[in-house]
């Protein structure tokens, strides 16, 4: 009986902490599985780019006409709706 609390308390921790982390990272993992080029991401940092080629661990983004970078998969935060680097 002493360990009730215990046990609810681990079971509220896995349900408002653990479990959401899970899927938030589930869904990191599809989206960077499924980037293509001429995809347009947010990589880490804020990098707003057009995705040029894909790697295996990395990522070539034009951020501006002529400009591109390369970036590790990893880091690309977000996959953004097309035609979105146009209207910045």
């Amino acid at each position: 009986m002493s360990f009730l609390p215990i046990i609810i308390m681990f079971a509220v921790l896995y349900f408002l902490m653990i479990r959401p982390q899970m899927k938030r990272q589930k869904e990191q993992r599809t989206m960077l599985e499924a980037l293509a080029k001429g995809d347009e991401v947010i990589a880490a940092g804020g990098i707003v780019g057009k995705v040029i080629k894909v790697g295996e661990a990395y990522v070539t983004l034009e951020v501006a006409n002529g400009t591109e970078i390369v970036v590790q998969k990893a880091t690309v935060a977000t996959l953004l709706p097309k035609g979105t680097v146009k209207d910045l």
